[in-house]
Formats: C-alpha cells, sequence, structure tokens
C-alpha cells in the first residue's frame, strides 16, 4: 500500500477488501451499511492470523517470551492509538469490547463514584441506545435525574435548550458526535466550550465519526471519548474509551478480577494504575493487534483522502435518493457524515431492504438501536445507507436501480 496517495486508487483500495468481490443472491454485492459493521482489509485480517499462529500468550502476565512479545505488542498498539486521536499519553487510552462497553465502563464508574441523588446527566434525543441506556441506568443507580437535548425538525440539536440544562450544574453531558441514522454532525467544537463553561464534562460517542474526520481529543478538548473498532476497518470485539487522566485517576473500576489490581488480601484489595485498573481479565489480544493494523492501514491510505472520497460518495447518494419522488429523506442537517436515512412510501423499511437485498444491495433497516430519534419523526424504522471510501458510484447506482424495481413493483400492484 503506498503511504501518498495523491489520487484515491479505488480499483486498488478495493483489492484489500476480498470480500467486495463476491456474490450474493446471484448477484455482485453492493454493501452499503458500513455504518454497522465495515470490511476488514487483508492487513489487518494477517495481523490477527499471525498474533494466533505466532505470538498467543496472555499479557501483562509472564516473563516467558511469547508473553513478553504478546504484552509488547499490545501495548505497541495503546502507543499507535494515542497518536491516531492525539491523547496526550498511553496511558489514557483503555481497551474495551467496544464503543458500547466503553460507554457501559464510564457509566457504572460515574454511577459508583461520581453521581448522587439529586446530580444531574445530560444527553441527546439522537443517541444510539448504547449512549443513552447506560446513563439511564447510570442514574437509576444513583438517584440522580436524566435530561434529554431534543431535536430540531431538521435532525440537530436544539442548543439553546442545551444551554437551558447546563444551567442546572450537570455531571456529565454525553453526546454524539455524529447521528448514526441522520448522519447529523453535531457542532462540539461550539458545545464542548458551553459544557465545560458550566462545568461539566463532556463523553463524545465517536463511533460513527470516526471515518468522517480529523479525530484530535486536544483540539476538541474532550473529556472522554469512545469508539469501536469494527466501524474503522479493524475486527469486531474490540474498542476504545479515551478519558483525560485526571479522570481516570478520579474514577474508579467497573470490572474487577485479575488483571487490574496492585494487591489483594482476603478483606481488601488495592487497584492498578491507569489505564490498567479498568482492563480487568484477558483482554482482545488479538482483536487489539487487529485494531492497531487497522488504524495503519487508514493513515498509509491517507486520511485526508478517505475523508474526502466518503464525503463525495454520501453528497452523491443524497442527491441521487433527492431527486426521487417515491421516497422520504429523514431530516436535513447542515452538516452531514457517513449516514442517510429514508422510507419508501408505501413500503415498511423492512420489506424495502429484503427486496434490496435479493438485488444484492446491502443496506440496513429497523430503529438503528435509536427509537427516541425515530419516534421525534414519528417512525418505527427507516432504511440507512452507509458509504464506506472503498465503496463506489456504481453501488450507488445499482441501490437507485433497485429503488426503480421497487418503484415498478409498487405501481403493478396499484
Amino acid at each position: 500500500m503506498r503511504k501518498d496517495l495523491s489520487v484515491f486508487d479505488i480499483e486498488t483500495v478495493r483489492r484489500d477488501f476480498p470480500i467486495l468481490s463476491r456474490s450474493v443472491h446471484g448477484r455482485k454485492l453492493a454493501y452499503l451499511d458500513n455504518g454497522a459493521t465495515t470490511f476488514v482489509p487483508e492487513r489487518v485480517l494477517a495481523a490477527v492470523e499471525e498474533q494466533y499462529r505466532s505470538f498467543q500468550a496472555n499479557v501483562h502476565r509472564g516473563v516467558h517470551y511469547l508473553s513478553e512479545q504478546s504484552t509488547e505488542r499490545v501495548e505497541r498498539v495503546r502507543f499507535e492509538t494515542a497518536g491516531f486521536i492525539n491523547a496526550n499519553s498511553p496511558e489514557e487510552i483503555v481497551f474495551t469490547s467496544g464503543t458500547t462497553g466503553s460507554i457501559n465502563l464510564a457509566a457504572r464508574a460515574f454511577s459508583d463514584g461520581i453521581l448522587q441523588q439529586g446530580d444531574r446527566v445530560i444527553t441527546t434525543q439522537m443517541e444510539h441506545h448504547s449512549n443513552l441506556v447506560p446513563w439511564q441506568e447510570a442514574c437509576r443507580r444513583s438517584g440522580a435525574e436524566l435530561d434529554i437535548v431534543h431535536m430540531t425538525d431538521e435532525g440537530e440539536l436544539d442548543l439553546n435548550e442545551l444551554s437551558r440544562l447546563l444551567e442546572k450544574r450537570p455531571k456529565l453531558f454525553a453526546v454524539a458526535w455524529v447521528s448514526n441514522v441522520l448522519g447529523t454532525v453535531n457542532p462540539l467544537e461550539r458545545i464542548i466550550p458551553i459544557a465545560h463553561a458550566a462545568g461539566c464534562p463532556v463523553l463524545v460517542d465517536a463511533a460513527q465519526a470516526m471515518r468522517h474526520g480529523c479525530v484530535d481529543v486536544q483540539a476538541l478538548d474532550c473529556d472522554f471519548l469512545c469508539f469501536s473498532g469494527h466501524k474503522i476497518m479493524g475486527p469486531t470485539g474490540v474498542g476504545v474509551l479515551y478519558g483525560r487522566r485526571e479522570w481516570l485517576e478520579r474514577l474508579t473500576p467497573a470490572s474487577f478480577g485479575g488483571g487490574m489490581i496492585d494487591e489483594v488480601d482476603t478483606k481488601k484489595s488495592t487497584f492498578a494504575e491507569i489505564p490498567f485498573k479498568f482492563e480487568a481479565g484477558t483482554p482482545n489480544i488479538a482483536g487489539i493487534i487487529g485494531l492497531g493494523a487497522a488504524l495503519r492501514y487508514l493513515k498509509d491510505l491517507g486520511l485526508p483522502e478517505i475523508y474526502a472520497r466518503e464525503a463525495e460518495l454520501l453528497t452523491y447518494v443524497g442527491r441521487m435518493l433527492g431527486e426521487r419522488g417515491d421516497l422520504d429523506v429523514l431530516g436535513s442537517p447542515a452538516e452531514r457524515a457517513g449516514a442517510i436515512s429514508f422510507n419508501v412510501r408505501g413500503l415498511s423499511c423492512y420489506d424495502a431492504a429484503k427486496l434490496l437485498d435479493q438485488l444484492g444491495v446491502a443496506v440496513r433497516s429497523g430503529h438503528h438501536c435509536a427509537q427516541p430519534l425515530l419516534k421525534r419523526f414519528s417512525l418505527t424504522g427507516a432504511v440507512r445507507v452507509t458509504p464506506a471510501f472503498y465503496n463506489t458510484r456504481e453501488e450507488i447506482d445499482a441501490l437507485c436501480s433497485g429503488l426503480d424495481r421497487i418503484a415498478a413493483l409498487l405501481d403493478n400492484k396499484r
């Protein structure tokens, strides 16, 4: 893979992902469900296989060669991950099972050590359930109250309402950078300073943001940031919780056992330093190795090229869908990234997605783990399109051709 791609060589890139050449239902695959899970390049597959074939041993435990090699490889990924998001140090990187695991870790730590009866937490109406339900539970356990920032008709956050809620001096604001349904890009560069001025730390769900722009936690000035490997060309079952050092040192662990302790006796235990006090048990070692390979792959391919490619594809999808008179696109945010959702008039989202699948086009359907968002639009589901940089305009054209077929079927039934 060349490290400097002045022109995005799509054919070369697609060869890195052999699964793109397969067929489904006798049709050439057009995979447009990357917001759920991306495909994995050969380089990542090779890294995971190498770990299992040549270095399989536990980390932070043994003094034998394989254990030390596994430990070194995992800690190298921690260092690379810190660099990828511009964290101050590797100690601010906690490995988890994914964005959901990261947010649950933070929510449990807040409920156990920060939140008290009468405190407040803010989240929003557009959140994935993984950034809503953990905070509901944290408030339930601690006696805190959960406030919700609602959306406008365009699918953007009501920042005036946020300002009013911040006057109540909440203990945390948890917010998605990019909506997994609408693709709305929340203006965190405006939101975070407002929250900090009110003394409120900010946790960012960056699961849908990592491929769509530079993620610089120091420039963003967030207190926590969460993301998953499987949405950035890495393995499933691995993710990251970034936390400012002062916050990670303050929070109590959420899981307990081997690997996160300092000293244990039968009555009391003390815990390891950050980040290890949050990493109980054997981690997903091969997954972490794969995550590191994915981050290196993205950097070598060229992050600006990736961002530009995905923005161009989403613009093309939006234009093609917007020209149709047989469907309704959800929301019209000022800035959209990664995702666009719609419903075909007269057809359920599930039926539309199933018909497209029979034509080789893979899209998402349902509530996308964002039921409050859909209820805001008086809907129970939608079809979602989430292209990645390895997709082509021809695959989007295949989506539109599939929608033409669906329109013809509906006309024949009328």
